[in-house]
Formats: structure tokens, sequence, C-alpha cells
């Protein structure tokens, strides 16, 4: 519990901090993709390296696999019957036979119904929510942030000596 809370607070200070918005969005895509798919299949080790090697924020790509894996869990049957309707087309049952003989590709776990719904969902939704995520990220700088730091609260919380204590020592200490 406490590593979620931490989590949590981490992704609300990143979204507070000088972070270009295209990582933050990039990983909560990447994040999306990753809640989405297996962890333990081909791709997910390719987002997961994806995550590591380009300039992308991780810690909002692992909250937001966590997340976006229960969403996942409930759209199990909507995936099952993509997945299905499209491993039962016959048109491609020749490039899935191909696929499957490959040596690496099994492990993609393709031929499952649910890994293969949520494959498709996950890719072709990828472009528009990172574009929406941009969005969500840029308004709740403009709309929460702003609004929130010009309180009467947030002005008496920054003169008090714990706060400036804080800063010192996140500055030292932090991340």
């Amino acid at each position: 519990m406490t590593f979620l809370l931490k989590e949590i607070f981490k992704l609300i200070k990143l979204l507070n901090s000088e972070t270009e918005t295209n990582q933050i969005a990039m990983g909560l895509t990447l994040g999306f993709i990753l809640g989405m798919s297996p962890l333990l299949s081909l791709q997910g080790l390719l987002v997961l390296l994806m995550i590591l090697i380009f300039r992308i924020q991780a810690g909002a790509a692992f909250i937001a696999a966590f997340f976006f894996a229960f969403i996942a869990y409930l759209l199990d049957p909507v995936f099952h019957s993509i997945g299905k309707s499209i491993l039962t087309m016959d048109s491609l049952k020749n490039i899935f036979t191909i696929l499957y003989n490959m040596p690496i590709v099994p492990f993609t776990r393709f031929n499952n119904t649910i890994v293969m719904g949520s494959g498709v969902v996950s890719v072709v939704s990828t472009p528009f929510l990172f574009f929406i995520f941009v969005f969500i990220v840029k308004k709740y700088r403009v709309v929460v942030v702003e609004k929130f730091q010009n309180t009467k609260f947030w002005k008496a919380v920054k003169a008090t000596a714990f706060y400036k204590w804080y800063v010192t020592y996140d500055q030292y200490f932090g991340n």
C-alpha cells in the first residue's frame, strides 16, 4: 500500500515539475500498452525496453501500467471477442500459421484471444491516447497547479519553516 501511495505522490510531483509534457504523455501511453498486454510476453518486454532506452518518464509509465492493468482485467470479455474475431478470420489463417512457426513470434502469445484483442486495441488507440494525455497534462498544469499555487492556503504553507526545510531537503536528497 505504501508503494502505491509513494508512486501516486511521485506522479503528482512529476506533473507539477518542469518535466516535458511529451515525456510524461509518452510514459502514460506506454504504460497503457504495458497495462493492456501481459507483462511476461515479448511485447511487454519490448515496451519495457522502450521505456528504459528512450527519454520517457518511467514513473508515469509504471503507474499508468498499474492502473490500466485493472481496467484491462475488466475489459477482458471485450478483448476476447475482438481477438476471437481476428484470429478466426479465414483471410489471416495463413499469416498466423507462418507467424506461429517462426522462432520468436510465438512468445508474443498472439494466438490467445485476449492477448490479440488487447494488443489490437492498445496499438490502435495509442496515437489518440498520446494526444489526449498531452492535453490532460497541459490542462492540469494550467488549471489545477496555477489555481492551487494562488490559494491563501498554499501561500501560508510556503511561509512555514517546515516547507523551507522540505525544499532544502529535496534539493539535496530528492530523487
